[in-house]
């Protein structure tokens, strides 16, 4: 077994299970080195944990080997943080530095914080400009960054920071820039709107910081990103954060970065196994009835459901309301007011169930969340991973239910991978589940009722003497006011579900190829697969992905083009926000003088196609109509 010791201001053994080709790697606190790579499974935060449990005050004593401002110590110990997390020990020494950083790391793991903190302590207080720009491809990501960097500098007075995103009051933001902020952070298409009137001003910035770059690359958002980069100063810090390592953020890495320390936090063991992972397969016209028997069974204390488009969420969301949930929607339709107050429902628990498209619920951290229910699959393992990773935050544990229609189950060994663990399959829970667990609940009601009102109340006593009053007068026992009271309580809708469960039952004979290709039985039974997924991969094509081939697309024009200085980029950043789908659901792109071709899904429900009409882009109305490919 290998043995890598990094020693930094908080210094961890860590024992890798595999073998490594370098022996031994020291990363002393005063020097450079060309090239820092440390990988860390979660095995390390466990040490690191127990190397630094010895003589040293609990409130924040991991943190303060960093060498932090007693300030900033003081906001960590207020916000109950004791140990750093695994990125957080391996990022923080080496940002102390100043050294250009590149850092792989799954959702929910610490990341803000260990770049928020070291970043924090290495600022200037007499400079008013900008010095620390973050990126991040959504507002809900950009307002919760800078809420934790306000967080962090809650005693220092001298520290300003500022969300800066569309949808929110322009005139506003620049008149906080004009008095003076030091950290903003915001989204690509608005900080781009600020350099360009000069009411951002970046020439003293400092370090930049790409949080979520995967999701910036997957949302269009490349080439705003390197044209912000190409306008800062050439004496910068970056930092640059990212769940996945595709191949365009390495050729940012390579070509925008001085020589950075590259740290990579392998989820295993623990960390990989707090969101257990289950999948049902179901029929399309069965999914809403599914969801209701599942939300019937699943006790979760904050559930996510995931819908492929705005359409979606909004329908069922009005199926589950009609069924007597608290459920609120998260879609681009959505005013950002509006998003702020809902994030902020589901924390407090005023509402229980959030129904949202991927693009709405970006950065979306709220720890009471313990269910994610993936009503339509994604449509690559990216976007998967991401949505899980609402769930199992902070140390917990969450579960995550992903729905399959039999035309989708070839794509689940693509996920599989992408996780790196079997999907576990359940079944649509029966009359009888779904029965036993209503009675369950009742039943903690009435016991957690009789336990919590230990002395009677004035409302308590009135209610006693109309029991003994109906009693009197219709001499019933108080067994059957009690049953009268309860069969009130559950009403009007019945206690027991009596529906039919003949679709709950799975087709015989129907197992999931996990190939690629779908399966066929031959005279005997047995199962045989045709060359799809070998083909797929002759395409070039990758098997985890939904291909836009597959999706029967429909050919759009739309009235911008060169003239208006456009990219395929703006068009599919825009499109993707406000239709509310995944940039890889979006086909081929052809932009002419004065005006560009798109390809999208089928289906597109009226309502959005509308919407996309009055759309603008590069401030140019899209005016988007269908094509006939045929002419």
């Amino acid at each position: 077994m290998t043995k890598t010791t990094v020693r930094s201001p908080l210094t961890c053994s860590i024992e890798p299970e595999e073998s490594s080709s370098v022996d031994s790697l020291s990363v002393p606190a005063d020097e450079h080195i060309a090239m820092t790579s440390i990988e860390i499974t979660d095995e390390a935060d466990h040490n690191c944990t127990n190397n630094n449990k010895t003589d040293r005050n609990q409130d924040a004593s991991g943190f303060a080997d960093f060498g932090l401002n007693a300030e900033i110590l003081q906001a960590v110990t207020e916000k109950g943080y004791k140990q750093p997390s695994p990125i957080q020990a391996a990022a923080i020494p080496e940002l102390m530095l100043g050294r250009d950083l590149v850092g792989q790391a799954q959702t929910g793991t610490g990341k803000t914080a260990a770049f928020a903190l070291p970043l924090l302590a290495r600022m200037d207080p007499d400079q008013r400009s900008p010095q620390v720009l973050v990126l991040a491809p959504t507002r809900e990501l950009a307002v919760q960054v800078a809420d934790s960097f306000s967080t962090y500098a809650a005693h220092l007075p001298h520290i300003r920071v500022l969300p800066v995103y569309g949808g929110a009051d322009f005139r506003d933001q620049i008149n906080r820039l004009k008095r003076g902020i030091q950290v903003v952070v915001g989204t690509p298409g608005r900080v781009m709107d600020h350099m360009r009137q000069g009411t951002l001003d970046l020439s003293g910035l400092r370090v930049l910081v790409l949080d979520e770059a995967d999701e910036m690359l997957r949302m269009g958002f490349i080439d705003d990103v390197e044209w912000i980069i190409e306008q800062l100063p050439k004496q910068r810090q970056v930092v640059l954060f990212s769940a996945t390592m595709p191949t365009e953020i390495r050729r940012i890495s390579l070509n925008y970065l001085n020589n950075p320390a590259e740290i990579t936090i392998r989820q295993k063991g623990s960390d990989a196994s707090r969101i257990r992972q289950r999948y049902l397969m179901v029929h399309a016209p069965h999914k809403l009835e599914a969801l209701n028997r599942v939300l019937e069974a699943e006790t979760g204390e904050g559930v996510i459901i995931f819908g492929r488009t705005k359409a979606i969420t909004v329908t069922i969301a009005e199926s589950l309301e009609l069924t007597g949930h608290d459920v609120a929607v998260l879609n681009g339709d959505v005013a950002q007011s509006q998003r702020e107050r809902t994030i902020e429902r589901l924390r407090k628990g005023s509402i229980n169930i959030l129904v949202a498209t991927d693009v709405a619920a970006r950065g979306l951290d709220v720890d009471r969340v313990s269910l994610v229910i993936n009503y339509d699959i994604p449509f690559d393992s990216e976007a998967y991973v991401h949505r899980i990773g609402r769930t199992g935050r902070a140390g917990r544990t969450g579960d995550a239910i992903l729905f399959l229609t039999p035309r989708e189950r070839r794509f689940l060994g693509g996920l599989e991978r992408a996780v790196g663990r079997p999907i576990e399959p359940m079944d649509v829970p029966s009359n009888a589940t779904i029965n036993q667990n209503r009675l369950n609940r009742l039943h903690q009601s009435l016991v957690g009722m009789i336990n919590t009102n230990k002395s009677p109340s004035e409302e308590e006593a009135l209610l006693a003497e109309l029991l003994f009053k109906i009693g009197n007068d219709l001499a019933c026992t108080p067994s059957r006011l009690a049953l009268a009271a309860l069969q009130i309580a559950v009403s009007p809708n019945p206690l027991l579900v009596q529906g039919d469960e003949k679709w709950l039952r799975p087709a015989v004979g129907r197992d999931i190829d996990r190939t690629g290709g779908r399966e066929r039985r031959d005279r005997n039974g047995n199962i045989s697969t045709n060359s799809r997924g070998t083909s797929q991969r002759q395409n070039g094509r990758r098997e985890n992905d939904f291909s836009t081939t597959d999706m029967h697309m429909d050919h759009f024009r739309i009235e911008v083009g060169w003239r208006d200085h456009v990219k395929p980029g703006n068009i599919v950043g825009a499109i993707a926000n406000e239709a509310g789908i995944q940039g890889r659901m979006i086909g081929r792109i052809q932009i002419f003088d004065d005006y560009s071709t798109i390809d999208l899904p089928k289906g597109m429900p009226e309502g959005v196609f509308q919407s996309l009409k009055y759309l603008k882009v590069m401030n140019k109305e899209l005016q988007i109509s269908r094509q006939n490919l045929s002419n």
